[in-house]
């Protein structure tokens, strides 16, 4: 019985303790974003965030937008471009409820072949137990 019981133990599962966070769901919002950026999808990118400081072409870097403010400034920002390939290449809990994707994106303007290459930064905060995105930074 002794050995059924130790069995069963080491069998389990490791879980987080309890307020304990698991990276995988940085993974997940990190996964999210990259499906929302392929679909040119801003609400789907931005989700449930209030404020987002975003530096992007034709975007003011010094202060937080408004999650409608964003939201038009990210559509206005995908609009003349094609994707050609997105890949995470960074998943990262900088600190305790910071995280950090990094994601390198693969365009072409409408209308021309030149492939651009862009390096996109992704800021999250956990809140509560969803990570929402609190900046977007690009990088030629």
């Amino acid at each position: 019985m002794r050995t059924l019981w130790l069995l069963t133990i080491v069998a389990l599962p490791a879980l987080p303790a309890y307020g304990q966070v698991p990276l995988s769901d940085l993974s997940d919002a990190a996964m999210r974003a990259k499906q929302a950026l392929s679909a040119h999808d801003p609400e789907a990118l931005v989700g449930p965030s209030s404020n987002l400081v975003l530096q992007i072409p034709g975007a003011d870097p010094s202060s937080p937008l408004g999650r409608s403010q964003a939201i038009e400034l990210l559509r206005r920002y995908f609009r003349p471009t094609e994707e050609r390939g997105l890949d995470v290449t960074a998943i990262r809990e900088v600190e305790p409820g910071k995280g950090f994707v990094e994601i390198t994106r693969r365009y072409v303007v409408a209308g021309t072949t030149e492939l651009r290459h862009e390096t996109l930064f992704l800021g999250y905060r956990l809140e509560g137990r969803d990570w929402h995105l609190v900046e977007l930074r690009s990088a030629p």
